[in-house]
C-alpha cells in the first residue's frame, strides 16, 4: 500500500546478502563430544582408560530472562554480540512507484546508563554479518533497545524494548511472530526477515539468540502496514572460554560441559574411576 509522502513498508526485493549469520554456527543444535581411550592397544584381559566428553547446548532461556516487551536481564555473565539484520522502513510516493529507503536509529541501554547509537542508517547500509556492539553483561544487568527513522528533517516515534505497546516483539527461537498476516505469507515480506523463518512460519534462529522485529509506522496492529520490519535486530550470547590446561576438558561455547573417566583394570580391581572436570569460563570485557 502506498501514501502520498508516507512511510511504509515494502516487499522490494532488497539488494542484501543471504549469508546472514545465525548463531546456530556458534551453538550446536544437538548435544556433541568426543570419545578417546588409552592406551590404544592393550594385552587380552586388560581394559583402555575411557575418557568422554559431552557438551549439552544451552538455550537463550537458560541464559537471560526477557522481562516485559524485551528487557534482558542476564542470569549470569555474558558476552552479548549484536547484529542489524535490516532496517525496512521506506517512502513512497502516489505518483509512481519508486520508493527510497529513510535513515533509521537503533540505540541500546545497558543497566544504569543511558541510550548509545549502535545504528544509524538505511537498509543499504546494513550488513547482517557485522557485529555492532559486543559487551560482557553481567548478571542482573538490564539491556534494551530502542529505534526510530529520520523523514522530512524530523524524527519519527520512538520505541523501546520499555514501552513499546506491541511495536517491538523479542522472538526466540521456535517463535511465532505475532502479525495479523502470518509473516512467511505476507506479501510485502522483506527479504532480510526471510532467512530466519521456518516453512511453517516459526523463527529459526540458533539457541541461544533473541531477534528483536519493530514496527516504527503504525500503531495499530489490524493495520495492514503492521509488518514488524521496520527494525530487525539479531542478538547472540555465548560464553568466553579460559585457555585450558592440561588435564582439562575444553568448553564448546555453546553449552555446558560434563567429562568423565571411566578406568577398569584386570583380576580383582574392578572399581571405577570416575572424574567430574570443572568447567572453565573467563571473561572478556571491552
Amino acid at each position: 500500500m502506498k501514501f502520498t509522502h508516507s512511510l511504509v513498508a515494502t516487499g522490494l526485493a532488497l539488494l542484501v546478502s543471504t549469508s546472514h549469520l545465525s548463531a546456530q554456527e556458534q551453538s550446536p543444535p544437538i548435544p556433541v563430544g568426543s570419545l578417546s581411550a588409552f592406551p590404544t592397544i592393550v594385552q587380552t584381559g586388560t581394559h583402555p582408560t575411557l575418557t568422554w566428553s559431552v557438551t549439552i547446548p544451552e538455550s537463550v532461556e537458560d541464559i537471560v530472562d526477557i522481562e516485559g516487551p524485551g528487557t534482558i536481564v542476564p542470569k549470569r555473565d555474558v558476552i552479548m554480540d549484536v547484529r542489524i539484520l535490516g532496517a525496512g522502513v521506506t517512502a513512497g510516493s502516489s505518483y509512481n512507484s519508486s520508493f527510497t529507503f529513510v535513515p533509521t536509529e537503533c540505540q541500546i541501554k545497558v543497566d544504569g546508563g543511558g541510550y548509545s547509537p549502535i545504528f544509524y542508517g538505511t537498509n543499504n547500509d546494513v550488513n547482517p554479518n557485522e557485529i555492532v556492539y559486543t559487551k560482557t553483561v553481567e548478571e542482573g544487568e538490564e539491556v534494551n533497545f530502542g529505534s526510530r527513522y529520520y523523514y522530512n528533517y524530523s524524527w519519527g516515534p520512538w520505541f523501546s524494548t520499555t514501552n513499546s505497546n506491541g511495536n517491538v516483539v523479542a522472538l526466540r527461537n521456535g517463535d511465532t511472530p505475532p502479525t495479523t498476516t502470518p509473516m512467511h505469507y505476507a506479501p510485502t515480506i522483506e527479504s532480510f526477515i526471510r532467512p530466519y523463518l521456518s516453512e511453517d512460519g516459526k523463527i529459526k534462529i540458533g539457541p541461544r539468540d533473541v531477534l528483536y522485529l519493530m514496527e516504527l509506522t503504525h500503531t495499530n496492529p489490524n493495520h495492514s502496514g503492521f509488518d514488524l520490519q521496520d527494525m530487525a535486530i539479531l542478538v547472540t550470547f555465548y560464553d568466553q572460554v579460559a585457555e585450558s590446561g592440561p588435564g582439562d576438558s575444553a568448553q564448546n561455547s555453546s553449552g555446558t560441559s560434563d567429562s568423565s573417566a571411566s578406568q577398569a583394570s584386570s583380576g580383582s580391581n574392578n572399581n571405577a574411576q570416575k572424574r567430574k572436570k570443572r568447567k572453565k569460563r573467563g571473561r572478556r570485557r571491552k
